[in-house]
């Protein structure tokens, strides 16, 4: 990312499509959340117990003003905040404090409703008392239910019970009453225990550690600021506009400002709490996670280890900062995380992963070369592959003159010629889990492989469009090309990937891009104050949206793939299409470019190959089916709460997991594997198949073949 200070005007800086922040993103279950030691032991009576009301101050008046005037003038839906608006802020704060449907009441949610027309005028009139009561009635409840559960806790449940724990609440009524409320909660409780029991505790071990954290929920409830429900409401307000759109308080300030450096010590991670959970939205391109390749967006880490062999903490209902106060540490020092993978239900087996914390360095997010040899017949090919983990550039060393900075474009295109001279027939242009970046680098990217032409299309808030052109001369390389991408790709690798496609240069292969074709001003509020730093926090506003030199927006929709190639990552889960507010997708007037020839035909005798080869694949067929378990994982909404059931159900899966490893490995003639530890030891090394780049390989290849029996260039295979 762009370090250099951010100025209020039109921003080409790429934002990252979840959270690109590693300790802000969503205070959403903040009240539930937990500190870094238990304090002394707390009763249910004393949980109960309220402190102090919190109410919004002078300072919090003068800033949502500023607010929804900046919004208002600046953000690209140039929406007028009326009733409508407010209805939709209503429900948004509700689902923030809320979303899962756990704390609140059917009769809260009624009390509340007069409430639903009136948030606009109370922005407009800065009267943010209807915000702070809905969150005095949520603090409340807090407590109350923390005191519940912790009175669960004397007696050990009865785990022979067939009963379950709905824990995906978000799309069923409120609880009718407190009885249902309690009941819910008591479920909660005997499900976070025989999750621990599940992981090899006994209900003692299990006892303390749901002691410890429940205390810390209670005391985490009453260090609530009304800087934090206040950066609440204020990002209620402004998802309505967009997903993209934040506003930060001052301490969140300094973290994203931290994170959009990348110049922390740590592993490399945006982080967000979700119900809970601290959940890792995406992996920052250049740090120790990212190397390692064994943190995964969607885990939740459940415990935090220092070095090697310190005792892990449990961290679940933490506080969002301080787990990631818990993660960073001195440089080269080492971190353990113990994670429930994504998609795994609670209780399900949990991983130990260990890092050494480092800086997120340039050199370690740069783009790297490897070769792919493949046997197609009796032919041996070799394949190049560029990674591309962002679109970088060292601005720093680009302003002081230095003739040789580093980036994306200049990086690719010494690697070509690198590629070139060891003979490589194709190039596969790797760019699966890239976020985004520098927009110079992504047209700068494009340039490598067209000769010249319009790029992208920039549209802003006032209705200026804007054409970028390829800065580049000349072409890298004119050779077969397919770039893969999957749902994680995003903003500027789906500027990337639009350009190829419609230039008709190369073929697109893996999922449906993320879909993010917006971009964001950052505006450090403090500047608008008179006198000194006023503590207003930072605000980031969507202004402007991307097009293809087709017209067609990469917005919402992404980018569709010519031939489609599996991920774990849920299209039904992840991506801009699942974001309630994000913009719709639209389309401008084209600009005029010259594209490749048409020719129809060779898509599907390509996608014939492809869907001949992936089904005789061994190593396909085991993805198939870990992608399948985890869909199926994803699917649920419940869970059993007896012992044996649950024991028996994570056996089953462990059991197929390591079957299908078993029959992927007789397959290619190596040895069966005895156990899952094994497997997973597999899977964090070097070693471990990756079939998607294997078929991407095949792929060019086989454009290759045509190229070579003289056939022009290719056309989409799916409209755009």
């Amino acid at each position: 990312m762009n370090s250099s200070p951010v100025r209020p005007v039109l921003s080409r800086r790429w934002w990252r499509p979840a959270a690109a922040v590693v300790a802000v993103a969503c205070l959403a279950g903040l009240v539930s959340a937990a500190g870094q030691s238990p304090t002394t032991a707390v009763t249910a009576a004393s949980a109960a117990a309220a402190p102090g009301t919190l109410a919004p101050t002078e300072r919090h008046q003068r800033v949502v003003r500023l607010v929804s005037e900046v919004i208002e003038r600046q953000h690209y839906r140039r929406a007028e905040l009326d009733d409508k608006l407010s209805a939709l802020v209503y429900e948004r704060y509700l689902e923030a404090l809320d979303g899962n449907r756990s704390y609140f009441t059917a009769a809260d949610v009624a009390e509340f409703e007069p409430l639903r027309l009136k948030l606009d005028d109370a922005i407009r009139n800065a009267d943010l008392q209807p915000a702070f009561t809905i969150f005095q009635r949520y603090q409340q409840r807090n407590r109350e239910l923390m005191a519940h559960a912790i009175a669960q806790l004397a007696t050990e449940p009865d785990f022979k019970l067939d009963e379950s724990f709905q824990f995906d609440r978000s799309d069923t009524p409120w609880p009718a009453d407190r009885a249902e409320l309690e009941d819910l909660w008591r479920k909660r409780v005997k499900n976070d225990a025989l999750s621990l029991m599940l992981a090899g505790k006994t209900w003692t071990e299990a006892h303390d550690v749901l002691q410890k954290r429940y205390e810390r929920f209670v005391k985490r409830i009453d260090q609530v600021t009304a800087d934090d429900v206040f950066e609440i409401f204020m990002n209620a307000y402004a998802h309505v506009y967009d997903p993209h759109s934040n506003y930060f308080s001052p301490r969140n300030s300094e973290e994203y400002n931290i994170a959009m450096s990348l110049s922390y010590e740590g592993i490399g991670a945006s982080l967000q709490l979700i119900d809970d959970y601290v959940t890792v939205m995406n992996i920052l391109p250049g740090g120790p996670a990212a190397q390692a390749g064994t943190l995964k967006a969607e885990d939740r880490i459940t415990a935090v280890g220092q070095g090697k062999d310190g005792a892990l903490t449990d961290v679940v209902g933490w506080r969002l900062d301080d787990v990631v106060q818990q993660i960073r540490g001195p440089l080269n020092s080492v971190v353990r995380l113990q994670v429930l993978p994504a998609g795994a239900s609670p209780g399900s087996a949990e991983t130990i992963i260990e890092f050494t914390r480092n800086k997120v360095t340039l050199e370690a997010q740069a783009a790297k070369k490897k070769i792919d040899e493949i046997q197609q017949g009796d032919r041996k090919l070799k394949i190049g592959v560029i990674e591309v983990p962002s679109f970088y550039q060292d601005y720093q060393a680009r302003v002081a003159g230095d003739q040789d900075y580093r980036s994306t474009t200049r990086d690719v295109r010494r690697l070509i010629d690198e590629l070139k001279a060891e003979g490589v027939e194709g190039l596969v242009m790797d760019l699966r889990d890239n976020g985004g970046g520098h927009l110079s680098e992504a047209t700068g990217l494009v340039g490598l492989f067209i000769d010249k032409g319009p790029v992208v299309q920039l549209r802003e808030t006032n209705g200026r469009t804007e054409v970028l052109d390829d800065p580049e001369p000349g072409i890298a390389w004119s050779g077969p090309l397919v770039v893969l991408v999957n749902r994680a790709s995003a903003s500027a690798s789906e500027i990337f990937a639009g350009a190829i496609q419609d230039y008709h240069r190369g073929l697109i292969v893996g999922q449906q891009t993320y879909g993010k074709g917006s971009v964001q001003n950052l505006y450090p509020l403090d500047r608008y104050a008179l006198g000194p730093k006023a503590g207003f926090g930072q605000l980031t506003v969507t202004i402007g949206k991307y097009y293809r030199v087709t017209g067609e927006s990469t917005q919402h929709r992404g980018v569709s793939p010519d031939i489609d190639l599996p991920s774990a990552i849920s299209v039904e889960d992840v991506g801009e299409s699942t974001r309630d507010s994000a913009l719709p997708w639209d389309r401008i007037r084209p600009v005029d470019f010259a594209a490749g020839r048409n020719v129809p035909g060779e898509l599907p005798l390509l996608a014939h190959n492809h869907d001949d080869r992936v089904e005789k694949d061994p190593d396909f067929r085991a993805l198939a089916g870990d992608i399948a378990a985890v869909q199926r994982l994803r699917s649920q909404k419940s869970l059993s709460l007896n012992l044996e059931q649950r024991k028996a159900e994570r056996a089953a899966l462990e059991a197929e997991r390591l079957a299908r490893e078993n029959t992927r490995r007789v397959a290619r003639g190596l040895p069966a594997l005895e156990s899952l530890e094994k497997l997973e030891k597999l899977d964090a090394s070097e070693d471990a198949p990756d079939p998607v780049l294997d078929e991407a390989a095949h792929i060019v290849a086989d454009l290759g073949r045509l190229a070579g029996a003289g056939q022009p260039r290719l056309t989409s295979l799916k409209p755009n």
